[in-house]
């Protein structure tokens, strides 16, 4: 991996508030979406991919749409275990 000289220290990143960080991870982040593709596909994602993609079919249950999500979240009948 190679070092630029400005990257700074654990320390002074820990300094940093945590909405500074957060803003330094989506920057970083931005950088490496352009370039997703060349970073490899573990095993495992491949794997959790297949097994999901058979769950589906064997369900084949659509879930909801996006706006029947946010219909039961502004009407407060949505919890995080559904």
């Amino acid at each position: 991996m190679a070092h630029v000289a400005s990257t700074p220290s654990t320390k002074e990143l820990a300094s940093l508030s945590v909405s500074d960080r957060l803003d330094l991870m989506d920057e970083i982040w931005a950088t490496l979406a352009p370039r997703a593709d060349e970073l490899p596909l573990p095993g495992w994602h491949i794997a959790e991919i297949k097994r999901r993609l058979a769950a589906f079919a064997a369900d084949g249950n659509r879930g909801r749409t996006a706006d029947e999500v946010f219909t039961e979240l502004k009407r407060g009948k949505l919890t995080r275990d559904g």
